[in-house]
């Protein structure tokens, strides 16, 4: 078995020094994802809407952990056109000077990663791959963090300014798929995965499943869940850091008190009313600060906790079981998730007396 891994190993490395202008196959290009037919026998191709990217950068990064600290050990990158069509790929392991972390999930040792080359040494590359391309990934505010932070410690500045995340593209489609891991989307649109948690296959899979989610979108009207993209512009090890200050997170700002009342409890089925409190739980594919302005800029007052005022609490993970998942359940407060909180934002009724 390690013999396999250290042979795949060699392989990748050598795909690394000799793929990075790699065309994907005529056939890869031209032929639907996952063996799909693009549209339905007899039906029309969709419009294509122009407000739609022109092109992507479908991205995966294995990582030492999942912390700030936490350090890159590969990268993989699949430039594809506007309509999802593959254009070329490149690989590379990445030394992260320092322990490699969860080898049982990526499969990547100490050895193989000493003679790998280190972030500064890839960063120009990977920008000419990232560049001028909306960045594709599957909880893709993991990967851009990840690779934001990296930058930022070679003194750069990331060149991606919004990222499409798999998971709520595939929400915004109401995809009938039981849960949203990418093994689980693989398998709704036919594609094969071949070496789960290694960074170019797992980019394979997100570049087959995107084409058919761009054409659902376009089929459907569907709005591309787009997100503004902050990179990190300094970094201190050691620091939790600020985005544009020295490391992860923005520093924290008061805003105006929502001056309309609380209305009480959202009802399922009914509109968002302004001055409802809305808390939020666990992990969003749009940074948390961002989601809570558009809820104050709604009209709506984001909570730091659940409590009987509490209108509705919004989570992608309702069977993770928080605290605050475990309190508004104790309660009765609704539970939405991310895409469907997205979508009651578009449309909230004004407060009483407006």
């Amino acid at each position: 078995m390690a013999a396999r891994i250290l042979r795949y190993m060699l392989d990748d490395h050598q795909t690394t020094q000799t793929a990075g202008s790699h065309r994907a196959p005529a056939a890869d290009t031209a032929a639907p994802a996952g063996g799909e037919t693009p549209v339905g026998e007899g039906e029309a191709p969709p419009r294509w809407p122009d407000g739609f990217p022109a092109g992507y950068a479908v991205v995966d990064v294995e990582t030492t952990g999942l912390d700030p600290e936490d350090r890159v050990v590969s990268v993989a990158v699949y430039r594809v056109d506007g309509r999802g069509r593959p254009e070329d790929h490149w690989y590379t392991p990445v030394n992260p000077e320092r322990d490699p972390g969860p080898v049982h999930i990526h499969g990547l040792t100490a050895e193989m990663l000493d003679a790998a080359p280190r972030f500064p040494e890839i960063v120009e590359e990977l920008s000419e791959r990232l560049v001028d391309r909306v960045l594709v990934a599957h909880n893709a505010l993991f990967d851009w963090r990840m690779l934001s932070r990296e930058y930022a410690r070679a003194g750069r500045r990331a060149p991606v300014t919004h990222r499409l995340c798999t998971i709520a593209l595939a929400k915004e489609l109401s995809l009938p798929v039981r849960n949203h891991r990418l093994e689980t989307l693989a398998a709704h649109y036919g594609v094969r995965q071949e070496r789960a948690h290694h960074a170019l296959d797992d980019a394979r899979v997100l570049t087959e499943i995107l084409r058919p989610g761009l054409e659902g979108a376009a089929r459907l009207g569907v709005e591309l869940p787009l997100q503004e993209c902050r990179p990190i512009t300094r970094w201190r090890e050691g620091a939790a850091g600020s985005v544009g200050g020295s490391g992860g997170r923005r520093p924290s700002r008061r805003r105006e008190p929502c001056p309309h009342p609380n209305p009480g409890r959202w009802e399922p089925g009914s509109p968002l009313v302004q001055g409802m409190r809305v808390a939020f739980s666990g992990d969003t594919s749009m940074e948390r600060e961002l989601l809570e302005d558009r809820a104050h800029a709604a009209g709506l007052q984001p909570a730091s906790s659940v409590s009987r005022q509490t209108s509705l609490l919004v989570t992608n993970y309702p069977s993770a079981r928080t605290g605050k998942v475990r309190r508004a359940l104790e309660l009765g407060t609704p539970l939405v998730d991310e895409a469907e909180f997205t979508r009651l934002l578009r449309a909230v009724a004004p407060a009483a007396g407006s």
